[in-house]
């Protein structure tokens, strides 16, 4: 009893805050609900980012359901990425069954269902509201890290968008991009090398290499217009609810360079074009990103640390980012550094790295009198995780083994005909899915190759006409300076000469001098 009443007492510690804060569970110790020991999620921390991991059916999905519940009742908007397709159902009320029952009544809590106001966003031609952004958005550094490139190659982008920019050549998608490439290396080297410097047609190459490549797992896709306002993601609902917005990106499971493409260029333009907030009570959007290593597992190291760099920084403009994966040991260890909020489900030990990553894992979490954390991860049940978080003051809270609250939404996937009523009353379904192709760089510099080429076709055909002009002139001016010509001249001048003389009656005499 006494270890009872002191885990109490430590948990109610720990887990009491000034602020705001939402119920996500209860804790437990040997394997039982305790009575009173309430975990609270203080909305005031909850931009300091977290982790949600676990194996495979331990309900990191259902975690990230409940948390995102939580949010949007507190007029947070939530943005998710749904890599799996089963968080759509947060959009419909859920149902009561003997195991939501059962759960409720350990926790002392009634089950209420609801659904949620909910946005379906695309990267791809799927049902919803389609995500596009331009070249010129993304910048020359981030593209360059996108592409891999080296520092060499990298300054060869920069000299793009510095020509496009002089030229008054809009870089709106990939095929701009491509088409100002091959005309630097073309046709307009010769005078962009004065203006610019030297050109290497190998860098070039290797540049285009790399778009192709990009472009080979449908980023064509992607940039484009109209681009997608960041302001539209930070949306509250009729009601007064945080709007949920699902990115559906099921078919990017094997494209991780246009997903890791995607997710960077968003954070950037959030840290970009979000002010400053300070220390806000709860914060101005939450960013739940599932099954995180497909960000992790192709990622060079100047695209790690840009990831590093944001996630460090755009806390302070009130906006906190959540990963969702199997292995927290897939989060590098300069990201994971930064997670305040760890919800660790259990993890499976069937192999000799699986138990070495356990072992790790556990020595992540704060010391506990009350469990052997390393054996505890094995053994959680489903919908159970071990959790820990940072206060109002910035200070980790003592580990809980935690029984979770089960989501008031569905814990399924929607059908086709709720996919399409949600899609059609979108406001920003009207606003985004409209295909523009606005006259860019792509069609500006064909238009320029065209008018070049027609402009030498015609001085070519010109110069030929000239020539043959000429050569028939000089024919005609030819014909009169042959040796036969000169002779019939001769002949006339003699007989002329002679019939003159004739008239002139001196015919005779000249005769008779010979």
């Amino acid at each position: 009893m006494a270890t009872t009443e002191n885990f109490v007492k430590k948990i109610k510690d720990g887990y009491s805050f000034k602020g705001d804060a939402v119920l996500i569970g209860t804790g437990m110790i040997n394997g039982e609900v305790v009575k009173g020991a309430d975990v609270l999620l203080p909305l005031k921390t909850m931009n300091r980012h977290g982790l949600i991991a676990g194996a495979t059916g331990t309900g990191k999905t259902k975690t990230l359901q409940l948390i995102s519940e939580c949010l949007s009742d507190n007029s947070v908007p939530v943005l998710l990425m749904d890599i799996k397709g089963d968080l759509g159902g947060i959009a419909a009320a859920g149902e009561k069954n003997d195991r939501v029952a059962e759960r409720c009544q350990k926790l002392n809590i009634q089950y209420k269902p609801a659904a949620f106001p909910v946005e379906l966003l695309t990267l791809s031609n799927q049902k919803g509201v389609r995500l596009r952004a331009t070249v010129s958005e993304f910048g020359p550094v981030l593209l360059s890290k996108i592409l891999e490139l080296n520092d060499t190659q990298e300054s060869f982008v920069a000299l793009i968008f510095k020509y496009c920019d002089d030229n008054k050549l809009p870089l709106l998608d990939l095929k701009d991009f491509i088409k100002v490439l091959q005309f630097i290396s073309s046709d307009g080297k010769a005078d962009i090398e004065k203006a610019y410097g030297k050109i290497s047609t190998t860098s070039t190459g290797t540049i285009l290499r790399k778009v192709i490549e990009l472009q080979q797992q449908g980023a064509d896709l992607f940039f484009g217009e109209k681009s997608f306002e960041i302001d539209d993601l930070v949306r509250i609902s009729d009601d007064g609810r945080g709007t949920i917005s699902i990115i559906r990106v099921t078919d990017l499971q094997d494209k991780p360079k246009l997903f890791s493409t995607f997710m960077l260029q968003m954070l950037a333009e959030l840290y970009a074009s979000s002010p400053e907030e300070g220390d806000l009570d709860k914060p101005k959007l939450v960013i739940f990103i599932d099954e995180a290593h497909l960000i992790f597992q192709e990622a060079s190291s100047a695209l790690l640390q840009q990831i590093e760099t944001i996630v460090k920084l755009i806390r302070s403009k009130g906006i906190g980012i959540f990963f969702c994966t199997q292995n927290p040991m897939d989060v590098p260890a300069s990201v994971l550094a930064q997670l305040g909020l760890k919800v660790q489900h259990a993890l499976r030990a069937f192999t000799a790295a699986d138990r070495k990553t356990i072992k790790q894992t556990a020595e992540n979490y704060p010391e506990t009198e009350f469990y052997k954390t390393e054996s505890l991860i094995t053994e959680l049940g489903i919908g159970e995780a071990l959790v820990t978080m940072l206060n109002e003051k910035g200070i980790p809270t003592p580990l809980v083994h935690t029984m979770l609250c089960p989501p008031r939404s569905r814990m399924d996937v929607l059908t086709e005909r709720e996919i399409d009523n949600i899609v059609s009353r979108s406001k920003l379904a009207t606003k985004y899915n409209e295909s523009i192709d606005s006259e860019s760089a792509y069609e500006m510099l064909t238009a320029k190759l065209e008018q070049a080429s027609q402009q030498s076709a015609q001085e070519k055909q010109g110069a030929q006409k000239q020539k043959v002009s000429g050569r028939t002139a000089q024919k005609e001016d030819s014909i009169f300076d042959t040796p036969v010509m000169r002779q019939v001249e001769r002949t006339a001048a003699s007989v002329l000469t002679r019939s003159l003389l004739g008239v002139l009656g001196l015919g005779g005499r000249r005769k008779s001098l010979f």
